[in-house]
């Protein structure tokens, strides 16, 4: 008997019995993937430095069907990343979000927010995929979605320690894709163009800014945050089996047109 087109692909792309991990899950981007790969029927645990401010995220969660796990820890402490995740149940999908942003000219950058940025983007990101790459890797199969971005590829003014981690993290997506593909763990990216969130909403202060990033996005809009979620779902489902080490960017054809 042959398989319906629409059941075909259901399955397909189907996190159904899947467990999937989401790095700050509280607010913006982490929350709407959550919610999406919950609606696309994953269970989920879901982090933040602080428990209580994964709540919204988690009771959408459960109004999704899904089950939910809150685990709070500072990514940038290696320890506390080592202790809160080297004990939890296996997971299937790893979601590498959290993420922190200042707009700062170079000249003006100190020790102390390079640190910050590069600790929570890059460091925190690489130790939370060692952890659960791990635990993948002794089950022979699991799937890493780090979260690149525009400035992975470009360079963007008063960005430059973020663009400094997220250019870094595509590094690290190829390097650990290459290492353990052939133990069964897939590490990819996504690399989100302009998306109005709490960490980028100076940006959108600026009515000349935002006029002048319109202008350089083919698709003549920002990014909505559902956008980013079928690109996730793809990854952390079977429709994606034979793609590793690969960085889709989601920005509306900016980065095709420059």
């Amino acid at each position: 008997m042959s398989t319906a087109p629409a059941d075909f692909l259901t399955t397909l792309y189907s996190l159904e019995g899947k467990r999937a991990l989401v790095t700050g899950a509280s607010r913006g981007i982490g929350q709407a993937l959550a919610l999406g790969l919950a609606q696309a029927g994953a269970d989920l645990v879901l982090t933040a430095r602080d428990a209580a401010s994964l709540e919204e995220t988690a009771q959408a969660v459960r109004e999704a069907g899904r089950q939910v796990e809150c685990i709070a820890f500072d990514q940038r402490d290696v320890a506390q990343v080592r202790e809160r995740l080297g004990a939890l149940a296996p997971v299937d999908l790893l979601v590498n979000n959290a993420g922190y942003e200042e707009i700062r000219p170079s000249e003006d950058v100190d020790e102390a927010l390079w640190d910050r940025i590069v600790d929570t983007n890059l460091k925190g990101a690489f130790f939370t995929a060692q952890v659960i790459g791990s635990q993948m890797l002794a089950r022979g199969q699991g799937s890493i979605v780090n979260l690149a971005s525009l400035t992975s590829f470009v360079g963007v003014p008063t960005a430059t320690p973020y663009g400094s981690s997220k250019t870094g993290l595509l590094g690290m997506t190829r390097a650990l894709a290459s290492e353990w593909a052939g133990r069964g763990v897939r590490v990819n990216a996504i690399a989100p163009g302009y998306f109005r969130t709490a960490l980028t909403e100076a940006f959108y202060e600026d009515p000349a800014w935002r006029d002048a990033m319109l202008g350089k996005i083919p698709l003549g809009r920002f990014g909505e945050l559902r956008d980013l979620v079928g690109a996730v779902v793809f990854f952390g489902s079977g429709a994606s089996a034979y793609v590793t080490g690969q960085c889709l960017g989601i920005d509306g054809g900016y980065l095709a047109s420059i």
